[in-house]
């Protein structure tokens, strides 16, 4: 695994999000989302993808 945006990476692999469901909820192509992850985010960019995969993965639970 690449070092940029490694705990986002690391967040969604554990929490069993992939990336296109990230890429839907911030209105972006999955593709976009991949190449915004090749560089550092800024801190609150992080959080708020941080926060998505948080939500993604209850929902993935409440479904379960």
């Amino acid at each position: 695994m690449a070092g940029t945006n490694k705990e986002i990476k690391e967040a969604a692999r554990k929490a069993g999000v992939y990336h296109y469901e990230i890429a839907e909820r911030l209105n972006i192509q999955d593709s976009a989302f991949s190449r915004k992850l090749r560089r550092e985010l800024p801190d609150q960019e992080k959080e708020e993808i941080l926060e998505i995969i948080k939500t993604l993965a209850a929902e993935k639970a409440e479904v379960s």
